[in-house]
């Protein structure tokens, strides 16, 4: 069956929620993934939360074009976390008819992070949200193995989730082997972009490249075909790839574009 796409917010960085939710659309992609909560205090993000103006905007395109919104970022669990620091992220969430939110773990006591992520799947559970944990070899939650972990100790929620990112699986000590054993249910969806693999990179470089210098699926080294080949084949994909200094000669829709023709080459010839 043929794979459902959406653009990611690193994708379309530059666009506003109802221009990337257009953008998806010519591009043929069925959702988009939006940041409305910035990934640290005054970092990039799309601006929606507190603006009714541009929520009605945003709805108006979603019904104009048939593309939804898929996931929404970004929720981060340190040692003093508190679900409802979100709860104006899992109104929207509700509001746009997202599926799943983008959850990153920053607390190294893992037995800890596993009950307030079980918190966290209670409390977005009646917007119809799942919780969808994402390993990043810099995190507390470095591997997939570290968040099959995480998730088996929170008590494997109905709506739990382990997100897979390209980069972090091949950044990351994470085997196919590892890939191949995360449960069916956990599994929503995947980012796919490329890089040189390996994990002897530092932590600054680890971060530089995922939020920099990501290369189009196919220009780097990580096994992006044994990786589409051992997840579902009906999981959507979520394009994910940002290069700042690249994007500087290209338009929005340019960029866009070469990253789902890059994409659909690799993870439909999986």
């Amino acid at each position: 069956m043929p794979r459902t796409y959406s653009l990611a917010y690193l994708t379309s960085h530059r666009c506003s929620p109802p221009q990337a939710i257009r953008l998806a659309a010519e591009l043929g992609c069925s959702h988009v993934g939006l940041r409305l909560w910035p990934n640290a205090p005054g970092a990039p993000q799309q601006h929606l939360l507190g603006l009714p103006e541009v929520m009605r905007e945003t709805l108006t395109v979603m019904r104009e074009t048939g593309v939804g919104v898929f996931d929404l970022e970004i929720v981060r669990i340190g040692p003093d976390f508190d679900p409802h620091t979100w709860d104006a992220l899992y109104d929207a969430g509700a509001a746009l008819g997202a599926r799943a939110l983008l959850v990153a773990g920053d607390d190294p006591d893992e037995a800890r992070l596993s009950q307030n992520y079980a918190r966290l799947c209670e409390v977005v559970a009646p917007y119809g949200l799942s919780a969808d944990l994402e390993f990043m070899p810099w995190t507390a939650v470095p591997d997939a193995r570290a968040a099959v972990r995480v998730l088996q100790q929170a008590g494997g929620p109905a709506n739990a989730g382990i997100l897979v990112d390209a980069l972090h699986f091949g950044r990351s000590h994470t085997s196919l082997e590892d890939i191949q054993s995360i449960p069916r249910q956990w599994l929503h969806y995947a980012q796919v972009c490329d890089a040189v693999a390996g994990t002897h990179f530092s932590t600054e470089q680890l971060i530089h490249t995922a939020r920099c210098e990501r290369l189009l699926p196919g220009e780097g080294s990580i096994d992006l075909q044994g990786l589409w080949a051992t997840l579902p084949a009906d999981l959507p994909v979520s394009v994910e790839v940002v290069n700042l200094e690249r994007e500087r000669s290209a338009s929005p829709q340019q960029w866009a574009q070469a990253c789902m023709l890059a994409s659909r080459a690799v993870c439909e010839g999986a």
